[in-house]
């Protein structure tokens, strides 16, 4: 009982970080490796995470109106939806052993995104002209649809890697790119969430006080959003990641390094 309370406890600062900053994820994975395999662990984070999605989308819904038109919309929603699918049955289809292969560079990977915020955030506030030539829409496509896979697979850091591609082909608006990002992240994870729990990945016995956590720790982020000093929130995530990422790293190859070293 202790771990679950602690466990709900963390997804409620995951959740209020995931507001803020983003990953979130690099706090719930960590702690259900704990417990549980690596999909399973995947799994249960991303039921956890997911439910602040559909409050940011019905949040920011008016200012989808003024992101190129609904034609467009549906070209970006499919292969984020496709994206997101994919990303899922690999995942439940890649095997604990295979997966862990991959976990220290995957946090390792959302890490780099987190750090990499500020750039993207100073990329998405230059003035770009909504109207994408119709030779790079493919471009665009296909690169919405490898976010939309790592989302699906993984998703720590999903939100910031969205925004950057995004700001490729969307408005300058910052309010335009984010309920885009919104939009487009929810529909991804929330078709992962789904094959995920079709697959019988998830941990309920965790997932479930887990999922309340990060429905409460989403609305307490948006609450304090306006106060929170974002650059020390960041550079919390960052700091948590990089210690998750050296220690699976150092899980993962440290019993090969020491047999070479003792022959």
């Amino acid at each position: 009982m202790e771990t679950h309370i602690l466990f709900f406890l963390a997804t409620i600062l995951a959740g209020t970080l995931n507001a803020l900053a983003g990953g979130g994820g690099l706090i719930t994975f960590p702690l259900l490796m704990l417990v549980v395999p690596p999909v399973t662990a995947d799994a249960t984070s991303a039921v956890a995470l997911f439910f602040a999605y559909p409050t940011a989308v019905w949040r920011t819904r008016s200012q989808l109106s003024g992101v190129f038109g609904r034609g467009w919309l549906w070209v970006l929603l499919v292969p984020s939806v496709l994206g997101g699918l994919m990303g899922a049955l690999l995942l439940t289809r890649t095997g604990n052993r295979n997966f862990m292969q991959l976990v220290p560079w995957l946090v390792l990977v959302a890490t780099v995104i987190i750090m990499l915020r500020p750039v993207l955030a100073r990329r998405r506030n230059d003035r770009v002209h909504p109207q994408l030539s119709m030779a790079l829409w493919p471009v665009a496509v296909a690169g919405i649809f490898l976010v939309a896979l790592y989302g699906g697979y993984f998703g720590a850091g999903i939100g910031i890697l969205m925004i950057g591609a995004l700001t490729f082909i969307s408005p300058g608006d910052i309010r335009h790119v984010v309920a885009l990002k919104n939009l487009l992240s929810g529909c991804l994870r929330g078709v992962a969430v789904i094959v995920l729990i079709y697959e019988g990945r998830v941990q309920w016995d965790y997932g479930a006080p887990m999922a309340l956590g990060g429905l409460i720790g989403g609305y307490i982020g948006g609450m304090i959003s306006h106060r929170a000093n974002r650059t020390v929130v960041r550079s919390f995530v960052i700091a948590i990641g990089l210690a998750a990422s050296g220690y699976y790293f150092w899980k993962l190859y440290a019993p090969a390094l020491m047999h070479i070293g003792g022959e």
